[in-house]
């Protein structure tokens, strides 16, 4: 029997935005977790190099591989060889290659909720079990150790983020190390998504790796680097796994695009540039959390990092996808409906993404203030019968 997968709803949104944009409408893309900002000017620059001289090919970049593992070095002061880099088209296939290493059908697999939509279902397409672990406002929307310690069986694995999509929330540094005792106690294998790295608006987040060596780690350019389009990242594994690793990504997709890994080592030195779009992102985050609360939105999951606010629309509408529909077609922002994230009690959230230029962000709220006035002023008269 094949695996029921739920629509990635955000897909709809998108689709029906970028419809209107052809039909002469101005959309504000807020829905999609991608930064606005293209490459950085220097990777684009080798990439044209590369293109006039390299016919290329199927390839995995030593040079990268070799740049990535310096990263954890400096970054986290973690010492990985090299060939336990495995290149990817992107961290989805990561996560296929990281589940597909650790488990077999029928195992287990716990992550929190609300979560990224592909963890479900990736697990489940995987014919996994998947485990949420409800998360609400009481735990910072995050997963905590004495949430991992009560479930019963243990599972097999468990899934962790931080930053979170879509709350942006972080895991302090004691808790991740309680969490990575409890899985090495209970004999839970840990794949750690830390695609959101380099985008922190309070203290830096931790890799995985520092408490849990034996974690598979998941990352990509699309985030920081600014490069989704590129279709480049990367999974760590511990020593143990690179040959079913490196077995699993030549079988199911060969290798990255050739001129990504190119232009993706260049990245890594594009710092300045880089470091200049994450002072937008905070910009436009404390400009969100000034003026979300004058439109109703109050309760909201605190962003500690990534480029997301994720917003509590209950006392407005249990239906956040039809909600965020008629946003949408009612004053060109587009955003994320949270039974995306959370198929339980996404119905009461929705998610912005602020990963555009600010003057869109400005441009987004004055179109939403009046909006959301009428919408309150009608659930108020609703209420009152």
């Amino acid at each position: 029997m094949t695996a029921e997968i739920e629509p990635f709803h955000a897909i709809a949104i998108s689709r029906k935005a970028h419809q209107l944009a052809s039909e002469g409408r101005s959309v504000i893309h807020m829905e999609f977790g991608q930064p606005s900002t293209g490459a950085p000017a220097a990777a684009i620059a080798a990439a044209h190099r590369v293109l006039d001289t390299d016919g290329m090919g199927y390839w995995e970049s030593m040079p990268l591989k070799t740049r990535i593992a310096r990263h954890y070095r400096d970054a986290y002061a973690v010492e990985i060889d090299p060939e336990q880099v495995i290149l990817t088209c992107g961290a989805s296939p990561a996560f296929v290659l990281a589940l597909s290493c650790l488990f077999a059908p029928g195992d287990r697999v716990a992550f929190a909720r609300p979560g990224y939509v592909a963890y479900r279902n990736t697990v489940k397409a995987l014919h996994l079990v998947p485990v949420e672990i409800g998360c609400g406002p009481d735990a910072r929307y995050q997963i905590s150790a004495a949430a991992i310690a009560q479930l019963d069986p243990a599972p097999q694995g468990l899934i962790l983020a931080s930053p979170a999509n879509p709350t942006g929330t972080i895991i302090a540094d004691d808790e991740l190390a309680a969490i990575a005792r409890v899985c090495r106690m209970r004999g839970i294998r840990i794949i750690s998504d830390e695609i959101y790295h380099g985008l922190s608006y309070v203290a830096p987040a931790r890799s995985m790796l520092e408490d849990a060596p034996e974690a598979l780690v998941v990352n990509s350019f699309s985030k920081y680097y600014s490069m989704a389009g590129w279709r480049l990242g990367w999974l760590i594994v511990p020593p143990s796994l690179i040959a079913a690793a490196r077995a699993r990504m030549g079988a199911l997709f060969l290798t990255p695009p050739s001129l990504a890994q190119h232009a993706g080592l260049v990245a890594f030195e594009c710092r300045d540039e880089l470091e200049g779009h994450l002072h937008t992102y905070a910009h436009n985050r404390a400009l969100l959390l000034a003026t979300l609360p004058a439109l109703g939105l109050r309760r909201i999951a605190p962003p500690d990092g990534a480029f997301y606010i994720y917003a509590d629309i209950g006392h407005i509408t249990d239906d956040s996808l039809a909600f965020c529909m008629d946003l949408l077609i009612e004053t060109g922002v587009a955003t994320a409906p949270g039974v995306d994230f959370d198929p339980l009690d996404g119905g009461r959230y929705m998610r912005f993404s602020f990963a555009v230029s600010t003057d869109r962000i400005e441009d987004a709220i004055a179109r939403m203030q009046p909006w959301f006035a009428a919408r309150l002023a009608r659930s108020a008269a609703v209420a009152a019968g």
